[in-house]
């Protein structure tokens, strides 16, 4: 009787033409850490009026539907300052994203209807481009 099993070597052989499984990037993770970690240290007097909306990554379905039954809407900006500059800005809301990353579509339908309602939205890709416009929004 032959066998179906498979040798080491075919095993081997077989690896080297599957592609591995890509893990998760966390470099937007570790992008958006720095930048509240830096907000927080330049700006101890507003240290807790920046904050992260927990809407992104992988949830099981219970968690989803609980989370969106609590309120969590697809699109909302991952971190708000509320800060407002004037009567015509009344916060502001970033959206991090890496290197060219683009916004989906509930992204720019939120991002949208906040500016109608007076809030600044921005894109962030890197560290030092928060940091420049953070800087330039509260130091106006």
């Amino acid at each position: 009787m032959a066998s179906n099993r498979m040798t080491f070597d075919q095993l081997v052989e077989h690896q080297k033409r599957v592609k591995p499984r890509k893990r998760p990037d966390d470099e937007e993770h570790r992008i958006q850490c720095a930048c509240v970690n830096w907000f927080r240290l330049q700006y101890p007097d507003l240290a807790s009026a920046l904050f992260a909306v927990p809407n992104g990554g992988r949830r099981d379905r219970v968690s989803g539907a609980k989370l969106k039954a609590e309120g969590v809407l697809p699109g909302v900006s991952d971190l708000i300052l509320l800060f407002a500059r004037d009567w015509h800005c009344h916060g502001l809301l970033i959206e991090m994203k890496t290197g060219n990353g683009k916004q989906s579509p509930a992204q720019k339908e939120w991002q949208h209807d906040m500016e109608r309602r007076g809030y600044r939205y921005i894109i962030c890709h890197s560290f030092d481009e928060f940091r420049e416009q953070i800087d330039d929004y509260l130091l106006l």
